[in-house]
C-alpha cells in the first residue's frame, strides 16, 4: 500500500492528465463549432441526389474531427512534455500553469481567426483557406481596407474575437483549477520508484498517443488533405479539411524543394511563341492558348481504358530494339495498334506521368503538382469525358492518398477511386499494395458492372510491380535469371492476362485501350546526364476500328488526351499544351528529369540545368559528338522547350487551367 506522499503525487499526475484532456476536448469542440457555422453559412445547393442524404453529409464532420485531432495533438504535445517532466520532478509552480494557459490562448486564438476567415474565403474561392493569403500581406493597407470596408466580413471578425476571448478566459480558469488542485494535495518532496514509474510510463504513453494523433493514421503515409475526400460532392469533400491544417500544409508545400516558380524565359514572350508554335490565338476569359476543338467523326460512345505502366521504358521492348523477349504481350499489342516510336514521358516520376497524361500539362522539374494541400482544378481528359456522360474510375495498387491522389483526382473529374483500402489484406504484397495481376483481376468485375449501365466508362489502371522492391509471385515462372528482368516479364504477363480476359467481355469491342509508360527506367549504360531510357516510353492506341500503324512523329504524354478525344469524336475546349497527333505534328519533344530540361528532335539533343546554368548539346547519331549551343538547331530546341515550360508555369500560376471563364463558383459544378 502506498503512503500518502506517493498517492498525492499520483493524484497530481491525474490532475494534469484531466487538465490537458479537457483542453484537448475543448479544442475539438471549438473546431467543431466553427465547422458547423461554416457548413450552414455557405449557401451551397446540394445536388438532388444527396439533398436528404444526411448520413452522407455528416461523414464530413467525422473526417473533420480526424483532421482537428491532428492540429490539437500538435498543440498539445509541448505542454504535455513539459508538464510530464515537471510531474516527475514534483515541481508544478503557478507560473507553469499560467504559461500553458497563455500558450493555448495564443494558438487557439490564432486558430479561431483562421477558422473564421475560412468561411468568407471559401464562399468566394470555393477553396479552404491556404497560403495564397500571404500574397496579400505585401499590400498591407490595401488588404486591411478590403477586409474592413466589406461589411459582410464583420460577423466573422466578431466571431473570431468572441471565440478568442471566451477561449482565453476558459484557459485561464482551467489552468487555475489545475494549479489549485495540485497545490491542495500533499507537497511531497520525495517520490518512490513505484509512483515515479507509473507517472513515467503513463506520460510516455500519452506522448506516444499524441505523436500518433499528429501522424493521423497507421498507413505508410501520414494524413494528407486527400483523406477528407470521400464522395463525389466537391463541397462535402472540403468540409472536413481543418483550415489551420490546410494553411500550414500549403505554406510548407510552397517552400518545398522544387516548388519555386521556374524562370526560363520572359512570360509574355514565351506565351506568344507558344501561340505561334501551336497556332492558337487563345480565347478571351479562358487563356491565351485555349481553342475550340471540333473533332470529325461522331458515333457511339466508346469506353476508354488507360493502362499507365510503371517504369515501362521503350528500351525494354523488342519492338524498340531489345532482344531479351521480356515483353511478348506488349510487343504483340504494339504491332496491332496505332503506335508511336518517339514518345517521351514528361518527367521521371509517376506523379508526372499521371498529371501529364490526364491533364496535358508538362512536368515542371521535380515538382509534384498533385501534392499541394491547396488542390488546383484542371480541365483535362477526365473532366471532358465526365461532361460527355462518362463514369470515371481510377484503379491504383497502393494507398489512395499516396501523392495526394485521392483528393486530386476526385477534385479533377474522377468519380470512383479504387486503392489498397479496397483490397483484401492477404493480397497486399508490400508497402505499394497489391501486385499488377490482382489489380487487373479486381478491376474486371467492376468494369463489367459499369458496362451494364447505360453510361460509358473511363478507367485508368496504374500498375506498380516494375518498381523496387520487386516481388515475383510464386505462381509466375520467369525465363530470365535476373530479378530486374523477371519483374518486367511478370508485368508484361499481367497485361497479357488482363487483355485475354477482357477480350471475353461484352464491352471489349466497344473500348479503346491506351498503353503507355508512366516513365522509363535506366536500361544499359547512360549516354549522358539524361539517359534516354528514363523518358523514352511506348505509346499505343488499341481497339476495334483503330488501324495498326507506326507513327514516328515526336510526341509526349501531354498529347495523349487530345489524340484520344479525336478518336472518340468529342468536341471540347482545349486549354493545355497537348496536340492531336492525328492532325498535328511536333517538330521536336521536350521533357524534364528533376534538375534537367531536355528537348530533342531526330538529330539533336539539348539539355539544360536551371540551377547550375549548365547546358549541353549532342548530335543523336553519336552522343560523343557534342554540338554548340549557338547552332541554330540547338537554339530552336531550347526556345521550344523553354517557351512550352514557361507558358505552362504562367497558366498554372494564374490559374488559367480550366476550359471555361473563371467565376466565383466555377468549382462548384465542374
Amino acid at each position: 500500500m502506498l503512503d500518502l506522499q506517493p498517492k498525492a503525487l499520483l493524484k497530481k499526475g491525474g490532475t494534469i492528465f484531466i487538465y490537458l484532456l479537457s483542453v484537448h476536448v475543448m479544442a475539438l469542440s471549438l473546431f467543431f463549432l466553427f465547422r458547423l457555422i461554416f457548413f450552414f453559412a455557405n449557401d451551397y445547393e446540394f445536388p438532388l441526389t444527396i439533398q436528404h442524404e444526411y448520413l452522407l453529409q455528416s461523414r464530413s464532420f467525422l473526417y473533420g474531427l480526424w483532421f482537428d485531432n491532428v492540429i490539437a495533438c500538435y498543440v498539445l504535445l509541448p505542454p504535455l512534455a513539459v508538464l510530464w517532466i515537471s510531474a516527475l520532478l514534483n515541481w508544478l509552480p503557478r507560473a507553469l500553469f499560467r504559461a500553458t494557459a497563455i500558450f493555448f490562448s495564443i494558438f487557439y486564438g490564432l486558430a479561431s481567426f483562421v477558422a473564421a476567415a475560412n468561411i468568407p474565403y471559401f464562399a468566394y474561392f470555393f477553396k479552404v483557406i491556404n497560403s495564397s493569403i500571404f500574397n496579400w500581406f505585401e499590400y498591407g493597407t490595401t488588404t486591411a481596407g478590403m477586409v474592413l470596408e466589406e461589411s459582410s466580413y464583420y460577423p466573422y471578425l466578431l466571431l473570431a474575437v468572441v471565440a478568442t476571448v471566451l477561449w482565453s478566459w476558459s484557459m485561464w480558469k482551467l489552468a487555475n483549477w489545475a494549479y489549485q488542485r495540485c497545490k491542495n494535495m500533499s507537497s511531497a518532496t520525495t517520490m518512490d520508484w513505484t509512483s515515479r514509474g507509473i507517472i513515467f510510463f503513463s506520460g510516455a504513453a500519452c506522448i506516444g498517443l499524441c505523436i500518433f494523433g499528429i501522424r493521423g493514421r497507421c498507413g505508410y503515409n501520414p494524413i494528407k488533405v486527400s483523406q477528407a475526400f470521400y464522395c463525389e460532392d466537391p463541397f462535402l469533400n472540403q468540409v472536413g479539411i481543418n483550415p489551420v491544417f490546410n494553411l500550414l500544409n500549403s505554406t510548407i508545400d510552397e517552400h518545398r524543394d522544387g516548388h519555386q516558380w521556374l524562370q526560363l524565359a520572359v512570360e509574355t514572350k514565351a506565351v506568344k511563341n507558344v501561340q505561334h508554335l501551336l497556332q492558337r490565338p487563345g480565347i478571351t476569359d479562358i487563356s491565351p492558348i485555349a481553342q475550340q476543338v471540333d473533332n470529325p467523326q461522331k458515333g457511339e460512345k466508346k469506353n476508354v481504358i488507360i493502362v499507365l505502366m510503371e517504369s515501362m521504358s521503350a528500351h525494354l521492348m523488342d519492338s524498340f530494339g531489345a532482344d531479351k523477349g521480356l515483353t511478348p504481350h506488349l510487343d504483340s499489342i504494339y504491332n496491332q495498334s496505332l503506335h508511336f516510336s518517339n514518345c517521351y514521358s514528361s518527367g521521371i516520376h509517376t506523379n508526372h506521368g499521371m498529371y501529364s497524361t490526364l491533364y496535358s500539362f508538362p512536368a515542371i522539374m521535380k515538382r509534384n503538382a498533385m501534392k499541394d494541400s491547396s488542390i488546383r482544378r484542371y480541365a483535362g481528359l477526365p473532366t471532358v469525358l465526365k461532361e460527355h456522360g462518362y463514369r470515371n474510375l481510377f484503379f491504383m495498387t497502393h494507398e489512395s492518398q499516396y501523392d495526394n491522389m485521392n483528393g486530386f483526382f476526385r477534385t479533377n473529374g474522377f468519380d470512383e477511386i479504387y486503392s489498397q483500402e479496397d483490397y483484401p489484406a492477404d493480397k497486399i504484397a508490400n508497402h505499394f499494395g497489391v501486385q499488377d495481376d490482382y489489380l487487373f483481376q479486381y478491376a474486371l468485375p467492376v468494369l463489367r458492372q459499369k458496362a451494364d449501365s447505360d453510361q460509358p466508362f473511363f478507367a485508368v489502371l496504374l500498375t506498380i510491380s516494375n518498381h523496387p522492391p520487386y516481388v515475383i509471385p510464386p505462381y509466375f515462372r520467369p525465363r530470365s535469371c535476373k530479378k530486374e528482368e523477371q519483374i518486367v516479364e511478370y508485368a508484361d504477363w499481367s497485361i497479357g492476362n488482363f487483355m485475354q480476359q477482357a477480350s471475353r467481355e461484352p464491352w471489349f469491342e466497344n473500348t479503346i485501350f491506351v498503353f503507355l509508360g508512366d516513365h522509363g527506367k535506366l536500361v544499359t549504360t547512360p549516354e549522358c546526364e539524361l539517359p534516354e531510357s528514363y523518358n523514352h516510353i511506348p505509346l499505343m492506341f488499341f481497339g476495334k476500328g483503330i488501324a495498326p500503324e507506326l507513327r514516328t512523329d515526336f510526341c509526349g504524354q501531354v498529347d495523349v488526351a487530345p489524340t484520344l478525344l479525336h478518336l472518340l469524336g468529342i468536341d471540347y475546349v482545349q486549354n493545355n499544351l497537348g496536340v492531336d497527333l492525328l492532325r498535328e505534328k511536333r517538330p521536336c519533344i521536350f521533357y524534364t528529369a528533376d534538375d534537367w530540361v531536355a528537348a530533342r528532335d531526330s538529330l539533336h539533343l539539348y539539355i539544360y540545368n536551371p540551377e547550375t546554368n549548365v547546358e549541353r548539346c549532342f548530335h543523336t547519331d553519336s552522343l560523343c559528338r557534342p554540338g554548340q549551343p549557338n547552332d541554330s538547331a540547338f537554339v530552336r530546341l531550347k526556345n521550344y522547350a523553354f517557351s512550352m515550360l514557361q507558358t505552362a508555369e504562367y497558366l498554372v500560376k494564374h490559374e488559367l487551367i480550366l476550359d471555361r471563364p473563371k467565376t466565383k463558383r466555377s468549382a462548384q459544378h465542374p
